[in-house]
């Protein structure tokens, strides 16, 4: 297995007879690097210690020894490396494995390299109330083989998760645990405590099933079973995939349910971990991709936005320490999975370790795609002026952005074509709009653009555009 690094200290922590010493050693070539002496809790017959932070590497081997009397019992763990610990959850394009994905052969046979980077996967377990283990276990930690990261469709490894935990292994060069949890079908409610719900006024009871909505759905059960159970563990960070399900589910709650989610499995692994797991850790997001038979409303780039807290980009005020891979130009209309399950995983996983480099590890790399950051409107002219805080690389002049015509109190959504461009300014024709304008929205569509051919992107990164809505304000 992989345990947390410096400078946190990882946990460890286990089961025993009622008020029994437990001894923890670690070791590496028979030689003890260091020794903690713990007592088994009465009530709960649990105990656990933190080790002192250790540099990246290994292999260790780490023995439990329980001493009650004149009884004696040992457990070894053998193998086991210090690096980042990352957990990995969400609905079905989390759960996607490497069988499933574009070039799969290739990816599955790519392991030699990354036996520094170990897998774990939980089981799909739902529970009414916190567990405080996992009941179930699909995959106990591993190094990658082509059997477990390819078993089946939609079970054991998750693609984006191994991928992202393979990008940052080139990048860091040290070992890698990665901690699959997900669910397809899945809504936020089921991976949200009571409490995140409650924070957020979601409506308890009289639920209409929605068809977006195909695995369990009831509040907080796969919280309790999935996620609860890890919360001792020290993690370096977070990533998630998930929201489709919640298209037709609780929709305009997500700007607050996933804010919520993400500040409230904070506070837990924080305190679960004795304080060891950072108090923000690093959590990242993929924004939803695309989707053919979504209806043509805008269900989808609501949720997308929602998914920002409705800044349009993270970290912000409300999702500090957060990043986003932004996935609408990794469209697939022809997966055998269906076009909601594209199965171009390697950009999505490229995207979020740009994220991770970022957010998580400080360095300087251009994790986003260009966003405006001042408008201008030349009414006289009919035109709007689009300041962007980075450069722009126009790829196409597409009927992509919007402008909210109003008059006589009734607005109207109408097609805003590309004028001009320059480095870090585009300009819009508005003159479709003889009203007023209010508002101005870009890539507001369920399939906003074909496969990384959408409008916009950074220059140097092949970073999208993210899509944004903004009103005018005086």
């Amino acid at each position: 297995m992989v345990l947390q690094k410096e400078p946190a200290g990882a946990v460890i922590w286990g089961y025993g007879t009622s008020e029994a010493t437990v001894t923890v050693t670690l070791y590496r070539d028979q030689e003890t690097i260091m020794e903690k002496v713990t007592s088994v809790k009465a009530h709960s017959n649990s105990w656990m210690v933190v080790l002192d932070p250790m540099k990246p590497g290994g292999p260790y081997e780490v023995m439990a020894q329980q001493t009650f009397g004149k009884t004696n019992f040992t457990l070894r763990v053998h193998d086991v490396l210090f690096g980042d610990v990352w957990l990995c959850s969400g609905q079905s394009n989390m759960q996607m494995t490497v069988s499933q994905i574009f070039n799969a052969t290739r990816e599955l046979a790519n392991t030699a390299a990354y036996q520094s980077v170990r897998i774990f996967s939980v089981s799909l377990i739902q529970a009414e109330q916190e567990l405080e283990d996992l009941a179930k276990v699909d995959l106990q930690w591993a190094k990658p083989t082509t059997e477990n990261l390819g078993h089946g469709i939609f079970q054991y490894m998750s693609a984006v998760c191994w991928l992202f935990g393979r990008n940052l292994y080139d990048t860091l060069q040290y070992p890698i645990g990665l901690i699959s949890s997900s669910w397809g079908g899945t809504p936020i409610e089921a991976w949200s405590s009571e409490r995140s719900l409650k924070a957020c006024g979601v409506p308890t009871q009289g639920f209409t099933q929605s068809n977006s909505v195909t695995g369990p759905s009831n509040h907080s059960v796969l919280w309790n079973a999935m996620i609860h159970p890890l919360h001792n563990m020290t993690l370096k960070g977070v990533i998630w995939y998930q929201g489709e399900s919640n298209m037709n589910f609780n929709r305009d709650l997500y700007n607050c349910t996933f804010p919520a989610l993400i500040e409230d499995w904070r506070q837990t692994f924080h305190h679960g971990s004795q304080g060891q797991t950072e108090r923000f850790f690093p959590f990242g997001f993929v924004q939803l991709s695309s989707y053919l038979s979504a209806p043509s409303d805008d269900t989808f780039p609501q949720i997308r936005w929602h998914q920002t807290a409705d800044f349009g980009y993270v970290p912000n005020l409300r999702m500090p320490n957060t990043f986003m891979a932004v996935a609408m130009d990794l469209c697939d209309r022809k997966s055998p999975f269906g076009s909601i399950h594209p199965r171009d995983k390697q950009t999505v996983a490229y995207r979020l370790h740009l994220g991770a480099r970022a957010v998580a590890y400080g360095e300087k790399v251009i994790f986003q795609g260009p966003l405006p950051e001042k408008m201008e409107l030349l009414a006289d002219k009919g035109l709007l002026n689009l300041m962007y805080s980075q450069e722009i690389q126009v790829q196409r002049q597409d009927k992509i952005f919007e402008i909210s015509c109003c008059s006589d109190h009734q607005c109207k959504w109408l097609p805003a074509p590309m004028d001009a461009f320059s480095a870090q300014t585009l300009t819009l024709s508005t003159g479709s709009c003889h009203g007023t304008l209010a508002a101005v929205r870009y890539a507001w569509a369920t399939w906003p653009c074909e496969y990384k051919q959408c409008p916009i992107y950074h220059p140097s990164s092949t970073l999208p555009a993210p899509p944004f809505i903004a009103f005018m304000t005086n």
